[in-house]
């Protein structure tokens, strides 16, 4: 941890910004870290795959069918486990309006998403239990919607990172219980 408005881990870092005037607008934004090792795995991922090829092509047999389903499987392999489009997200919570919700792709996509102050009921943590891992997630509770709103839709941040936006959405919201300093 480098600071009160700055969290950092191997995945994600955390950033926490408030804009003039008299902090009216307080801005939190989760970015994803790219790492030196992930494109050395593609590097080596496309070297391995080109010296296949070529060997595939030198070889005696007639193996296009062979060495045309081994680029399609590499291809997907590296975009499986390596191709993240997201590069932010950001939660923006203006008090006098409401909050908005904000995903950067990798493309220059932006998507928004808007809720104003007087449909949010509460935000809400929750841990998310499935069979391979486990996650916490923050959604809010939306007046006259069926579903909890997701508001790190393409993104897990660990709950460290989670808990300083969920405090200040219960601070913006008033809510009846106010979140303590030790519950994380």
């Amino acid at each position: 941890m480098v600071g009160e408005n700055w969290i950092e881990n191997r995945k994600y870092t955390y950033r926490r910004e408030l804009k003039w005037p008299v902090e009216a607008i307080d801005i939190h934004h989760v970015v994803v870290r790219r790492s030196s090792a992930s494109r050395f795995f593609i590097y080596l991922c496309l070297v391995i795959g080109l010296s296949n090829a070529v060997f595939l092509v030198l070889s005696k047999h007639e193996s296009v069918t062979i060495l045309f389903w081994s680029f399609i499987l590499s291809a997907s392999l590296v975009k499986l486990f390596l191709w993240k489009p997201v590069k932010q997200e950001s939660v923006i919570i203006m008090p006098a309006l409401g909050v908005q919700l904000e995903t950067h792709f990798l493309s220059g996509r932006t998507t928004r998403r808007f809720f104003p102050i007087g449909k949010i009921l509460r935000p809400v943590l929750l841990e998310c239990v499935t069979p391979l891992t486990c996650y916490w997630s923050l959604s809010l509770i939306v007046r006259d919607e069926g579903e909890l709103m997701l508001v790190f839709k393409e993104l897990r941040p660990p709950v460290k990172m989670l808990v300083p936006i969920w405090k200040a959405l219960c601070a913006t919201i008033d809510c009846k219980e106010s979140p303590d300093a030790d519950d994380a």
